[in-house]
């Protein structure tokens, strides 16, 4: 594979460049909310993503036939890494997990609703997997759907549902046939959040961003919104989780904050002596830096592979959000040593080095290495699917 973007890659990413340097807003803007900042969940926000639908970049590798542009994953890419890097909302659940899950398997009825919705940025998902019993198994599931004529009627629980508060729709996980193994009996559904049915409750979490719990009281919903063939959910939730582990975790604020490492050092001292002379601090960055492109490197081969057709790169997804979001918190680990003391001060403090950044980034990045599945589930996955080992080793 070419590691290196071709011109019109080039032009393409100066153009993302360039539309961001004109809409620059820090309402919508902020880097040190983390992988947070990714989510679409203000007025301003929407706003935000109602001109990157109008500029046509929402749809990009979508079908032609469904409003998108059939291009190369690689343009979907640089504006999704673009729009990370300034911490703006990103394409993410709508067009990778939502839209692309639809086009695949979805009913012309759901198609015809929804797809045009995501590509005008007219629509927020929230997206329910995890329950308290059945975090990132989530084969485990056991909200219930039980068919009553042409509606189900769910009951239950999901847990750390993250746009649960501020979504309109809810793409939803549930068990439709009990006797069935477990990653078997699993259908997809589309729930809207404001149903009588839901309750959310918010979870604070350790990284200062709201995650949710939500409780389904004899929720009915028509079969229209059965997504895809009955019981083959878990499936399809496969296929969307290869899809959110790399397009959810998003490599370039973890560069940032390593050249954001990198310049202050240029400069700090401690006790009279610069931080760069030290052998010890020369070291740890090093390793960082090379690790950092290692990081691109998976990242890069998982767009390469995803050009190849088909479903998208199980393994390749795996192996990248495990060295990704392990990467995110060594490099989090690495800036609040160095920093030492008022490392501990929270973001935005004026006195904090490095903006206050290390502290939160500590706390925040244990986070993503559970989000999409846990850290321990991506090793399984690429020992069982790409080194062929045995499940029970």
């Amino acid at each position: 594979m070419d590691f290196e973007f071709t011109d019109a890659e080039k032009a393409f990413s100066t153009e993302v460049e360039k539309f961001l340097d004109t809409h620059q807003d820090p309402e919508v803007m902020d880097v040190t909310r983390e992988n947070m900042a990714q989510i679409v969940d203000t007025p301003a926000r929407r706003a935000f993503m109602k001109k990157l639908a109008d500029k046509g970049w929402l749809g990009i590798t979508w079908p032609k036939e469904y409003g998108g542009q059939d291009g190369a994953g690689v343009y979907e890419y640089i504006l999704n890494e673009a729009l990370a890097r300034r911490g703006a909302p990103q394409i993410g659940k709508g067009v990778g997990i939502i839209g692309k899950t639809l086009i695949r398997h979805g009913s012309d009825k759901l198609k015809k609703e929804f797809l045009p919705k995501i590509l005008n940025a007219e629509v927020e998902f929230a997206v329910g997997y995890s329950e308290p019993q059945a975090g990132s198994d989530a084969a485990n599931m056991q909200l219930r759907a039980i068919r009553e004529g042409d509606e189900w009627v769910m009951n239950g629980q999901k847990i750390f549902t993250t746009s649960a508060h501020f979504a309109d729709w809810y793409w939803v996980g549930a068990r439709t046939d009990m006797d069935a193994p477990k990653h078997h009996g699993i259908t997809l559904f589309l729930v809207p959040m404001n149903h009588p049915g839901i309750t959310v409750q918010a979870m604070p979490t350790i990284g200062d961003e709201i995650t949710n719990q939500v409780f389904f009281d004899n929720l009915r919903i028509h079969n229209d919104y059965v997504v895809g063939d009955l019981n083959k959910g878990f499936q399809y939730i496969s296929e969307a989780l290869d899809l959110e582990r790399f397009t959810m975790f998003t490599f370039s604020p973890i560069e940032q904050r390593v050249e954001e490492l990198v310049d202050y050092l240029r400069d700090a001292k401690r006790d009279g002596k610069k931080f760069r002379d030290d052998a010890v601090v020369r070291q740890k960055v090093a390793q960082i830096a090379t690790q950092t492109e290692v990081a691109r490197g998976l990242g890069l081969n998982f767009v390469h592979q995803s050009t190849k057709g088909g479903k998208p790169p199980t393994c390749e997804a795996s192996e990248y959000k495990l060295y990704a979001t392990g990467l995110s918190q060594r490099v989090a680990n690495a800036s609040l040593d160095i920093a030492g003391a008022g490392g501990a001060l929270r973001v935005h403090t004026k006195e904090a080095p490095l903006r206050g950044r290390p502290e939160l980034s500590y706390r925040y990045t244990v986070i993503d290495t559970i989000g999409g599945g846990a850290s321990e589930i991506q090793k399984n996955i690429i020992a069982r699917r790409k080194l062929g080992l045995p499940k029970n080793f």
